[in-house]
């Protein structure tokens, strides 16, 4: 029974693990995207792409799973550990095939984008990882929400290329923007963690602030 138990966990960690390859090989292709558009407003519409994949085949993605922790068990942080992991080896393994490839002319662009991350101060990072995953939540919530799709569809749509547009901090598209360009520093690294933990904290703002909503409308529910 005992082996059962730690097999079929195995098997789910194994799974898990290739569902969040594919969402960070997914989001790399928005990257991609993005990198050959040549237009900064061509390229934030372009990047769905990667986000419409995910939500349509159900891959695991951190940016939109971490939305999720105040629904779950504290034991979903390990999970959403893993899948970000997971995000960034898909990202990773996306830069090296590009980089076998005649696309590897757009080296160029993307270095100069690595260059005004890496030069920015960590504290803008944060911030700027927090407003991502704010409009990350609103693309993710409002496509699952809605019925019509025409109001799925702009929210995905607003929801992402608006985040790109204003040059937010995605750590997933960061990964493969640093593994294009073969940015393996310390500095790279320290980054992706502050960009990350900027990341969860916007994913978190607007489900914790509807729960309080929530909560003090039941409090005044229940006292009338």
């Amino acid at each position: 029974m005992e082996k059962t138990k730690v097999k079929d966990f195995s098997l789910e960690a194994l799974r898990e693990f290739l569902l969040s390859m594919l969402a960070g090989m997914s989001i790399s292709f928005g990257c991609i995207a993005f990198l050959a558009s040549g237009s900064k407003i061509a390229g934030a519409l372009f990047f769905v792409v990667g986000l419409f994949i995910i939500l349509n085949f159900n891959f695991s993605l951190f940016t939109e799973k971490v939305c999720y922790v105040l629904d779950n068990k504290p034991r979903y942080i390990v999970r959403i550990l893993w899948i970000w992991f997971g995000n960034v080896i898909g990202a990773i393994f996306m830069a090296l095939m590009v980089n076998a490839t005649r696309l590897s002319g757009l080296l160029e662009t993307a270095t100069a984008i690595v260059d005004t991350k890496l030069n920015d101060s960590m504290l803008s990072l944060f911030f700027l990882g927090v407003f991502c995953n704010i409009l990350i939540f609103v693309a993710v919530y409002g496509y699952k929400k809605f019925d019509n799709p025409l109001a799925k569809m702009v929210a995905l749509f607003f929801g992402v290329s608006i985040f790109v547009l204003c040059g937010f901090e995605h750590c997933i598209a960061d990964a493969f923007y640093f593994a294009f360009v073969g940015a393996y520093t310390g500095k790279t690294l320290l980054c992706l963690i502050v960009i990350t933990l900027g990341n969860t904290v916007g994913g978190l703002l607007f489900p914790t602030i509807i729960k309080l909503i929530e909560y003090v409308q039941n409090k005044k529910s229940n006292k009338n």
